[in-house]
């Protein structure tokens, strides 16, 4: 941990960074996950969806930058290489061979669940640990994902 007057205790912020980090992990997985969707993605509904992917991997990009600044702010290291990404994510691996909208929908609807249920743990996690602001801020990311999930998985009902 590097030097800061943050008042949080190093007690408290080395595990706070621990959290954070993985929740860098898991946003940048799923930025690159929807980066996949969205370059692949074909299909009677092709161009909605191709906008949609880009917006989902755009947010998730904006989400990991933020969290990156708070792993710093508290004086952690933040850890995004695709190194250690790959060994820290809990998202399965994205179908690379899929095209259909549908099944782009499918897949990262799928993983964008999956990270908004992590981060909504790692809400309780912080405030445990006494960080009201870590805590806002996953809430802010949970609701952005929660939001961008309805759009996603929207294109699963009806005859889309």
């Amino acid at each position: 941990m590097q030097a800061t007057k943050n008042d949080l205790s190093e007690l408290k912020r080395i595990p706070l960074a621990v959290l954070l980090n993985q929740a860098l992990a898991e946003l940048i997985d799923l930025q690159l996950q929807a980066k996949q969707a969205h370059w692949n993605v074909k299909g009677p509904n092709f161009i909605a969806l191709h906008e949609l992917f880009d917006t989902v991997s755009a947010d998730a990009a904006a989400f990991a930058d933020s969290v990156a600044e708070r792993i710093t702010a508290l004086g952690g290291q933040a850890e995004g290489t695709i190194n250690v990404v790959g060994r820290r994510t809990t998202l399965r691996a994205y179908p690379v061979e899929i095209v259909a909208g549908r099944d782009h929908v499918e897949a990262l609807s799928t993983s964008m669940a999956v990270v908004g249920k992590s981060i909504r743990s790692s809400i309780d996690r912080a405030v445990e640990l006494g960080d009201a602001d870590t805590a806002d801020l996953f809430t802010e990311i949970s609701r952005g994902l929660d939001k961008k999930l309805w759009f996603v998985e929207s294109h699963l009902h009806g005859n889309a």
